[in-house]
């Protein structure tokens, strides 16, 4: 498997203990990042929160970083990431913050260091958009939402 270069930058000194992001085992795809809060933090039932994990990054051109749920959180928590995946671009250089949703009836506690997500390093391609009056035909067609199955 090709590796890539990441850098990963701390924003301050306060969260040292906090692990960086990285993968859980060998075959992983995404690393797990984690929270950066001083106390506790609750995400209220039914609402969406912008959590700090007081890291920059700098991604490689021509690659993104997308932020997609973990599983677990998901599964058991009723808790996601609101726009998955989130994508963070290459020329971003600002604090990585998730948008964690509580799609659950309960409130639900973040702690310090919480796993909340995982990033996963995404090549990118660019489009050439090439306007043309004909594009061609396709079983499908123009069938929209749900044409090529029951819902």
């Amino acid at each position: 498997m090709e590796k890539i270069n990441l850098k990963i930058k701390r924003l301050s000194d306060k969260f040292a203990d906090v692990e960086l992001p990285g993968y859980a085992t060998h075959g992983s795809a995404g690393m797990d990042i984690r929270a950066a809060v001083e106390n506790d933090f609750i995400i209220q039932a039914g609402k969406a929160a912008l959590l700090p994990t007081d890291l920059s990054v700098e991604i490689p051109y021509g690659y993104e970083l997308q932020v997609r749920p973990r599983s677990g959180l998901a599964v058991k928590n009723n808790i996601g990431v609101l726009n998955s995946p989130g994508t963070i671009d290459s020329d971003y250089r600002g604090e990585v913050k998730i948008i964690l949703m509580n799609f659950g009836t309960e409130d639900f506690v973040i702690k310090r260091g919480d796993r909340i997500a995982q990033l996963v390093l995404a090549k990118v391609y660019k489009a050439e958009i090439e306007v043309t009056d004909e594009l061609n035909i396709t079983g499908r067609g123009t069938g929209g939402f749900g044409h090529t199955g029951k819902i």
